[in-house]
């Protein structure tokens, strides 16, 4: 029977694993639980092709306890019962390890229907997801487990593996395993941090490739050819969407112009440019602000353009505003102010609109002077003391002007009209 490389390589031990040296190199905290042997309830986080079903499998095999696997996409809760009904029976005498995959797709029915065994000891679960298990997971399964994290790997962690692949590959076919300059190195940089999709790319390159006199060819090309694309990690409603819209908006924020095209080149390419959007309009007020107000109206356009546009051609419009954001001066005063507004709005900070505010027409005709409204254009500077929010709050500051040049020459020029004596004196 057909069995993917991947799985033909999959690490025995733990010195095998790659990459999570920060739990389960020699001090690691999850190397000590397992060596141990007294392995509690746990949560695999992390991306796929990371190591967390090959750990789950080397801790069913020290912990001399019958593995069972459940997929949560497809496993209902008969599944469920069937693995609970097998505990103490001879089919698993010692007890069960359920290693439960994308555990973030049961419903929290299937999630509590666990709760019984794993809470007495007769199943030690591992469920694995590549979603945040604080969003994802029920308290309840959180609160009785541990969370590890696994961590994406780089090309040097996934090197080895495909030195590995390539080898075996060769020794099954019978022959002698020739590669063009760069190609173990881009089939390692260009999974992603997955070493699964690695594998598979060596697996098809040394299936097709050509054999001559008993070497077996692997050209740069082909594997460009079957490495395209497969770099991206994108999940438009998972952890990737979140982290790279989050990564666009600080990027920008930090005024880093090559990690923003960067993390928008991530958007566009994995075909999001409706977050890229969002993230660009946001930034232009919450982020520049009152300190170039002009970027809003210029993003506005680049955004409209990139709209009538669409992709590709999109791209050169979203860059330039990705750029003229992350290279513009920064504040943050139009943020603060809004939401001190609506943090005393929410707390009931509020009060009666000053009389002289109120919608006079609400009165009947002739009472604006009673109200005694001043209408500021009818003074010099066009402005006029009086009050303008209500009694309880009267005093109450929002807006601070921002320490960069266009806040503090609009800082002075009402300085200016306010305090016309200050001024002259």
């Amino acid at each position: 029977m057909y069995q993917p490389l991947a799985d033909r390589i999959r690490p025995q031990s733990l010195d095998e694993v790659l990459g999570q040296s920060h739990i389960l190199g020699r001090d690691g905290l999850l190397r000590r639980v397992i060596e141990s042997g007294k392995i509690p309830n746990m949560v695999f986080y992390g991306p796929s092709g990371t190591g967390k079903t090959t750990v789950a499998n080397i801790i069913a095999q020290r912990s001399g306890r019958a593995l069972r696997r459940l997929n949560a996409t497809t496993a209902s809760l008969a599944d469920v019962r069937e693995v609970m009904d097998q505990v103490g029976t001879l089919l698993a005498p010692n007890g069960v390890l359920l290693y439960l995959d994308e555990i973030q797709y049961f419903n929290k029915k299937q999630q509590q229907s666990l709760l019984e065994f794993i809470e007495n000891g007769k199943i030690t679960l591992v469920a694995s997801t590549t979603e945040n298990p604080y969003f994802t997971i029920f308290n309840a399964i959180l609160s009785r487990s541990t969370v590890f994290e696994f961590k994406m790997l780089t090309a040097e962690d996934i090197l080895p593996a495909v030195d590995r692949g390539i080898a075996l590959q060769a020794r099954e076919l019978g022959v002698e395993a020739e590669c063009e300059s760069g190609v173990r190195e881009h089939l390692a940089a260009a999974c992603g941090g997955d070493v699964r999709k690695a594998l598979n790319a060596v697996e098809l390159l040394m299936t097709a490739s050509r054999v001559r006199e008993d070497v077996l060819t692997v050209t740069l090309e082909d594997a460009r050819l079957v490495a395209q694309r497969s770099a991206m990690r994108y999940d438009r409603d998972g952890d990737e969407h979140f982290d790279t819209a989050s990564a666009l908006m600080k990027s920008m924020r930090g005024s880093d112009p090559n990690a923003a095209l960067h993390y928008l080149a991530r958007l566009l390419e994995a075909g999001d440019m409706l977050t890229a959007i969002r993230r660009i309009l946001c930034s232009a007020s919450e982020d520049v602000g009152m300190a170039y107000p002009q970027a809003a109206a210029i993003v506005k356009a680049c955004v409209d353009s990139a709209l009538q546009l669409g992709l590709p051609e999109a791209r050169l419009p979203l860059a330039q505003a990705v750029i003229l954001l992350a290279t513009a001066p920064k504040s943050n005063s139009v943020l603060n102010a809004i939401d001190a507004a609506l943090g005393d709005v929410r707390a009931g900070r509020t009060g009666g609109y000053p009389r002289h505010l109120q919608n006079v027409h609400a009165d009947g005709a002739g009472f604006e002077r009673e109200q005694g409204y001043l209408y500021p254009h009818q003074f010099p500077g066009h402005w006029v003391e009086q009050q303008y929010l209500p009694d309880a709050i009267r005093d109450r500051v929002y807006y601070e002007f921002g320490p960069n040049k266009t806040e503090q020459a609009a800082r002075a020029y009402w300085e200016k009209i306010k305090n016309p004596t200050k001024e002259g004196g």
